[in-house]
């Protein structure tokens, strides 16, 4: 037996009027997006603006967080959020490199900080990333194809 789809009903008028009404509650609570290069930026003022961006990005399969500004993370969803072991996250926050405070005996880092640490780790990837094909294309290797194990004996 198969299922079949129900058509989407279309918003009328009052339902667009609440969306605009919460989004514009959400907008003032300091909440950001923050895209695939991890940089917060603040809501567009116009809810049809904020979910055209959101659906662009998802569609070309970019990764989107939304969050506010002041929320607080545990060290494994920080973790998560950097792609980086836990442990290998604690001695990030103990060398200082990102900020953390104590609750009670737990560490918790501000969704902010972990998202500009982010940031500033792709961008200097990038950098390194760039500096590196330009340094191929000037040697003429960009082009070549590398070859494999089996090409090597």
């Amino acid at each position: 037996m198969r299922a079949t789809a129900k058509p989407v009903p279309s918003t009328p008028a009052l339902g667009r009027s609440r969306i605009f009404e919460v989004y514009t509650r959400i907008c003032s609570a300091e909440i950001k997006m923050a895209g695939a290069d991890g940089a917060p930026r603040k809501l567009p003022a116009d809810p049809n603006v904020f979910f055209a961006r959101l659906m662009s990005q998802l569609k070309t399969g970019k990764p989107v967080v939304i969050f506010e500004s002041n929320s607080e993370l545990t060290t494994m969803e920080a973790a998560r959020t950097l792609a980086v072991s836990r442990q290998f996250l604690v001695s990030l926050l103990e060398s200082g490199r990102i900020p953390f405070h104590m609750v009670g005996t737990h560490r918790r880092v501000y969704a902010r900080d972990v998202l500009a640490f982010k940031a500033a780790r792709d961008k200097t990837r990038r950098k390194a990333l760039d500096r590196l094909a330009r340094a191929e294309m000037r040697d003429g290797l960009y082009d070549r194809v590398p070859l494999n194990d089996s090409q090597v004996r």
